[in-house]
């Protein structure tokens, strides 16, 4: 046990390093090629950090493990709302000027009713991965329409975030490290989640939506709590709700796509309902004021709590 948790640590450690790495060389190279700072940051900010969990639903897929990474995915989703964006609104007010915020979570919360839709019958399909993967292209499609619709000042911020002096070389070898350090950590995270979930009385699916998703995530709340104090609320939310949103499109519908996904009724009873209600809350916070009080950051914090400790309960009963 003590030796897979240290195994297990280790590869949190370089898919926290690759997932910093391979933003900013991607970052470099797509501007090298041709995409403007905007284009760049807009796709980065809402995608970028959904990288590690790739990485580790993609290993996790190809040696067999499924249900690990069915509860990476979906617990992913719950740590976002409830952990990283209560504990950057705890930290700070979350000020929102973005117009793109209030369709982006309407776009999860429908995505995520379908995806409960389709697992009733205890399976996603490979046409139903397919769909899900094509709710992604309709959103990225919507996204960079939407972006050129900002306000100026958000623009700014934005291409600030991805800009880069770093030459063809360095990003290069930027990402080629990321890759490098991501294959390595993914791999043996995946090999030691089901030691350290077995000792502490969790199957694969829990492993994945408690140890793991909430492991993956520290480095991203990290970087939220920093950014909100810092004013960057919007930042804060397109991270939130555009990692939310390419987990379950991308990371869950590119499974299902690959190769059919058995869904246990316990998970698409309460798991995934439970990461529609926690997008469900946040709702009102953004659409009535376009802003996430410290008030409402510790409303989704004991949320969260009650979730964690409902799970516990569950392992325990």
């Amino acid at each position: 046990m003590a030796g897979a948790a240290l195994w297990f640590v280790a590869g949190l450690v370089l898919l926290a390093l690759g997932g910093d790495s391979i933003v900013k060389g991607a970052s470099g190279l797509a501007q090298r090629f041709g995409a403007s700072p905007f284009i760049a940051g807009l796709l980065l900010v809402a995608f970028g950090t959904s990288l590690p969990e790739l990485a580790v639903n993609a290993r996790a897929v190809w040696v067999g493990s499924q249900s690990l990474a069915l509860g990476n995915a979906v617990g992913s989703n719950i740590v976002n709302i409830g952990l990283t964006l209560g504990a950057a609104a705890l930290a700070a007010p979350l000020f929102l000027r973005s117009r793109a915020v209030g369709p982006l979570l309407v776009w999860l919360l429908a995505m995520t009713a379908v995806t409960i839709g389709f697992g009733l019958d205890g399976v996603l399909s490979r046409s139903e991965g397919l769909l899900l993967l094509a709710g992604f292209v309709v959103m990225l499609a919507f996204l960079i329409l939407r972006g050129r619709r900002e306000p100026i000042e958000l623009q700014a911020d934005i291409a600030r975030y991805a800009e880069t002096r770093a030459g063809l070389g360095l990003n290069l070898a930027r990402v080629a490290i990321a890759i490098v350090a991501m294959v390595f950590g993914a791999k043996w995270l995946v090999q030691s989640a089901p030691i350290v979930g077995l000792g502490l009385g969790m199957g694969p699916l829990v492993t994945g939506l408690l140890p793991v998703a909430i492991g993956t995530a520290l480095p991203e709340m990290a970087a939220a709590v920093v950014a909100a104090r810092r004013g960057q609320g919007d930042m804060v939310a397109g991270h939130v709700l555009g990692s939310s949103l390419f987990n379950l499109l991308v990371v869950l519908g590119g499974m299902a796509a690959f190769r059919p996904l058995p869904l246990p009724a316990s998970f698409v009873q309460f798991e995934l309902p439970a990461a529609f209600a926690f997008a469900l809350v946040l709702y009102p916070m953004t659409r009535s004021q376009l802003e996430v009080s410290r008030r409402e950051g510790m409303v989704l914090l004991l949320a969260f709590a009650a979730w964690l400790a409902w799970e516990l309960l569950h392992i325990t009963a």
